[in-house]
């Protein structure tokens, strides 16, 4: 080989090793800050504490008679999984403080248990944990109730959330949050720059609630929410640390943590079906699929494809509540430190709710944005959709594909908000489960294909 040509081949495979080591070196920092992410999600507590050790230990003393009852008798370890189970709270998966406050809430130096973002996206799936799952079982508004009424008894004084509950409703259903609004509220005690100002006044509030996303599928997303409005950065998860009592400065300082929680989000994967699976009815149902749903939703396996798309409201027909929540709001976030004052695109007047991609749907349940739908059988069944449903604690009903419910016409009778809160009355304002009716236009075979299909995603 003529001399020339040798020096181009070494400069050509200099270069590919060069790429290769900076690709490699880039993958690396990815994994070391999604590492770091995870480390300051389970240790680093951004908002004041909610409670403390031996207020929790004590929240048995306010439960219903034949409940504190039978936590009288029990061990203190039996006392702490009556708990878990009470308030929809989720052991850790890992060696972090192992036996401490679970995987929603981190230590905050002094006993105290300080709420972090895993309290709703740290979830399980017939009893297994699954980091960015949505937390289906989480009863804040009921822990809220008990712990204030445990403080009281103790003579301590009461936290943001204690008190805040007061006013703004925290969730009415176990497993969903009136989340988004606490961020509204929050956003409007703060001048564009996030300097704190109390005497703002709060923008008309419509207040409703929401189901937790799978994390994982923001990488796949270009932008933020089931709405598509806010843009696909750290700073807008920041929102929720708004408290008055984190300054600016506060704010702005933890911009690197964020970045770091962000690229943890961006690692994970979603947890793949445990059970058989009907191979060639999932490949049947795939045909169904990319015929007649994969428009929206996008294609999956080897050459898969998603691409973002928004249904408009009219077409996909689900609670418009959600939607017509955060008019002001979008338009406050465009025009402040949260969206690089509008560098960051954020969509102030979207059409309606984002398709999602399906990765890991069989784990996801309860489906839409308001957690209104128990099943995928129920998702593809729109005129079986339950008026009222109460879940079991771990169950998963394989054949449906989602939740082991049981289904009701109405809410049993009780007095107790705590137990109304473990039924989902879909007739309540936000809740509905109507919409995203394309499945009509499938057979019952088409439908038990597609079915066994998403069990594969």
């Amino acid at each position: 080989m003529p001399r020339r040509c040798l020096l181009i081949a070494g400069l050509s495979l200099a270069a590919s090793i060069a790429v290769g080591a900076a690709a490699g070196d880039s993958l690396k920092d990815a994994e070391a800050d999604a590492a770091r992410g995870w480390r300051i999600l389970r240790t680093k507590a951004f908002v004041p504490a909610d409670f403390d050790q031996e207020t929790f230990d004590s929240l048995w003393k306010t439960w219903p008679g034949p409940l504190r009852s039978q936590a009288e008798k029990a061990t203190a370890e039996e006392r702490r999984k009556m708990s878990f189970a009470r308030y929809g709270l989720v052991e850790a998966p890992d060696d972090i403080d192992r036996g401490g406050p679970g995987i929603g809430y981190v230590r905050d130096g002094d006993r105290g248990w300080a709420m972090s973002c895993l309290a709703c996206h740290a979830g399980k799936v017939a009893g297994r944990v699954v980091p960015g799952l949505p937390n289906s079982h989480y009863g804040l508004a009921t822990l809220v109730e008990d712990v204030r009424r445990t403080k009281l008894a103790q003579a301590k004084p009461l936290a943001h959330l204690d008190l805040a509950a007061l006013k703004v409703p925290l969730g009415t259903t176990h497993g969903t949050t009136n989340s988004v609004m606490f961020g509204v509220i929050l956003g409007a005690l703060r001048e564009p720059d996030m300097t704190v100002n109390t005497l703002r006044a709060p923008p008309k509030l419509l207040h409703h609630d929401m189901d937790a996303p799978p994390l994982w599928n923001l990488k796949k997303k270009r932008s933020l929410y089931v709405d598509g409005f806010a843009p696909k950065s750290h700073r807008p998860l920041m929102q929720f640390m708004l408290l008055p009592a984190n300054d600016r400065e506060t704010v702005y300082g933890w911009e690197d943590d964020f970045e770091a929680i962000f690229a943890w989000i961006e690692s994970l994967e979603p947890p793949r079906y445990p059970w058989e699976i009907d191979d060639r009815l999932a490949a049947a149902g795939r045909a169904v699929f990319e015929r007649n749903c994969a428009t929206c939703h996008g294609t999956y396996g080897d050459g898969g494809r998603y691409v973002q798309k928004t249904i408009p409201l009219a077409e996909i027909g689900t609670d418009p509540v959600r939607f017509r929540a955060l008019a002001g709001y979008r338009e406050a976030m465009r025009k402040s430190w949260m969206s690089r004052y509008g560098e960051d695109p954020v969509e102030v007047e979207p059409v309606g709710y984002v398709a999602p991609p399906l990765d890991g749907v069989w784990a996801t349940a309860p489906y839409f944005h308001n957690g209104s739908v128990p099943t995928l059988w129920h998702v593809l069944h729109p005129d079986e959709r339950p008026a009222v449903w109460k879940r079991t604690e771990d169950g998963y009903d394989r054949a449906r594909g989602g939740l082991e419910i049981t289904p009701l016409d109405a809410v049993p009778p009780t007095k107790a908000a705590a137990e109304r809160r473990r039924f989902f009355d879909t007739g309540q304002p936000g809740k509905s489960a109507a919409g995203h009716d394309f499945p009509n236009a499938l057979t019952e075979p088409e439908k038990r294909a597609v079915l066994e299909y998403l069990k594969t995603l």
